[in-house]
């Protein structure tokens, strides 16, 4: 079998050398799965990366305590076998699932989940410096995590917190071996160890990350052999990758070629709607978007409906704010923002601001951002239209992170940004609160601070009433619809396509990619 793998691996990898030159026709190799990526990993360590490209390996490699139900966002038992939750709410117990190793053959126990949380939380940790973990902040709330014995395991929480176990259920939450970050340290994220139902073999940067089949997996072994995730960061040539047959799925699919891929009995179209935000963070704390009346100008003069309906061509709807309405529970009426250029200029005007200087940070591609640079075009040109001067700066997905997340101030006013979130705490509670800024570990990287805001979050947050929360998100929406720190753009419909011989592919409402229950022959 070993050699089996090792002859379709290498098939595998002529043939990403080669398949650009090759006829159509092209074949991947049996039972191995090519998947074309949008953009190189950052990093296999699910606790240091933020990107849902990432993120679509990595639930292959690994599993959390619980995992998101098929086809839903509700939490199921995963390597947690059954849970307890105390009267307050502040306490939670895991029974956990026995037998289970890493891949590298090292006990997944009580000991192990604890060493997780607590690396990721705790500065005086012997691997907190394997970091930075930049999503912890959905873990802010555990005070202990306790290994009770080598089965159950206790998470002390400070106060309620209604998030906590779908916060579990995202990939920061997946658990990592102890030993083989023992082992390798800072280089842990090329070096990854889960327990989940492929097993890493190797990563060739800018060529492929490899995964086979674990044998052992608690939950059934895989039937494919192996994955092999390909980076093809030009969205134009991951079509034609797949038109020849030199990949066998392709995520994120443009939309000028959604309808050739229906159309053709060689493929099949997967489409899902998610919870999901493209918007353009604004500079609240300098240049012109400091003034409210300047970022709701910006907001009236992008035609949004342009955008979704001619740039994504139908594949989105226009935001109305961060809160995206897949979580259709939030009690939220507020609309989009009217395409209106003459009430931009009026604001413009009403502000005292005449052809405001604009530096707009724009993405070559990424974790759900769609036609970043068509669309940057588009905003830059809408804007332009009613008196801004935009001057566009383009970057590589990795290297345009590093930059956004880092905070806008004396570099840009504004930057593209796009999130796919498992809750609506998520998204406003890492990105617009007033202690999310980036020198705090947050991504808040316009600025933004209501008190307001704040206030609701902290206390929809520590809600166990879904009404209830629904009713604060609602008025989280409105407030910040109103404030506008963002440009609020459009929400997505997810779409992959797959070559017809490719069985049991699903996207999820949570973006992921579980590939454990794929076939292909």
């Amino acid at each position: 079998m070993k050699r089996l793998f090792r002859s379709a691996l290498a098939a595998a990898s002529l043939l990403a050398a080669t398949v650009v030159a090759a006829p159509a026709g092209a074949q991947t190799p049996p039972n191995v799965l090519v998947v074309g990526q949008i953009a190189e990993p950052k990093s296999l360590d699910p606790h240091t990366v933020t990107a849902t490209n990432d993120f679509r390996i990595l639930v292959n490699v690994y599993d959390g305590l619980v995992r998101f139900k098929d086809g839903t966002l509700e939490v199921e038992p995963a390597l947690a076998e059954s849970w307890d939750i105390s009267e307050d709410g502040k306490t939670y117990t895991f029974k956990l699932r026995q037998g289970v190793k890493f891949h590298d053959g090292s006990e997944f126990n009580a000991e192990a989940v604890k060493f997780n949380f607590d690396r990721m939380l705790k500065e005086d940790h012997p691997f907190y410096s394997t970091g930075p973990f930049p999503l912890s902040f959905n873990f802010a709330s555990v005070e202990a995590v306790n290994a009770i014995d080598p089965q159950t395991v206790e998470f002390k929480l400070s106060e309620a917190f209604a998030p906590f176990l779908s916060n579990l259920a995202y990939p920061t939450g997946l658990l990592v071996s102890p030993a083989a970050v023992e082992q390798h340290g800072a280089d842990y994220g090329r070096n990854p160890s889960g327990t989940g139902p492929f097993k890493f073999v190797e990563w060739q940067s800018s060529q492929r990350v490899v995964i086979e089949r674990n044998p052992d997996y608690w939950d059934g072994a895989a039937s494919l052999e192996a994955v092999v995730f390909r980076p093809i960061t030009d969205a134009n040539t991951r079509v034609a990758e797949m038109m020849a047959g030199g990949i066998d799925v392709m995520v994120e699919v443009p939309p000028d070629n959604l309808a050739t891929f229906k159309q053709d009995a060689g493929f099949a179209v997967a489409e899902q709607a998610g919870p999901h935000v493209w918007f353009g963070i604004l500079n609240t704390r300098s240049g012109p978007f400091a003034d409210k009346r300047v970022r709701q100008a910006a907001n009236y003069a992008v035609n949004k409906e342009t955008l979704v309906n001619d740039v994504l061509q139908g594949t989105a709807t226009v935001a109305a704010g961060p809160i995206p309405p897949a979580f259709n529970w939030v009690e939220s009426a507020v609309e989009p923002y009217a395409y209106d250029p003459e009430k931009a200029k009026a604001l413009l005007a009403e502000a005292g601001v005449d052809n405001p200087q604009l530096t707009f940070y724009v993405t070559e591609g990424g974790s759900g951002m769609l036609d970043p640079i068509t669309m940057g075009a588009a905003i830059q040109a809408d804007l332009q239209a009613v008196g801004f001067s935009v001057k566009i700066e383009t970057y590589e997905w990795n290297t345009f992170l590093g930059r956004v997340n880092e905070g806008l101030e004396g570099k840009a006013d504004m930057a593209e940004m796009a999130w796919m979130t498992n809750d609506p705490d998520t998204l406003p509670y890492l990105a617009l609160r007033s202690d999310a800024l980036p020198d705090k570990g947050g991504f808040n990287s316009g600025y933004y601070s209501n008190p307001e805001v704040d206030a609701l979050l902290e206390k929809a947050r520590t809600s166990t009433d879904q009404a209830e929360r629904g009713k604060l998100y609602g008025q989280v929406q409105q407030i910040v619809h109103d404030d506008a720190p963002w440009l609020f753009v459009a929400n997505w419909k997810q779409n992959a396509v797959t070559i017809a011989a490719v069985q049991g592919f699903k996207l999820q409402p949570s973006f992921l990619l579980n590939l454990h229950g794929v076939t292909k022959p």
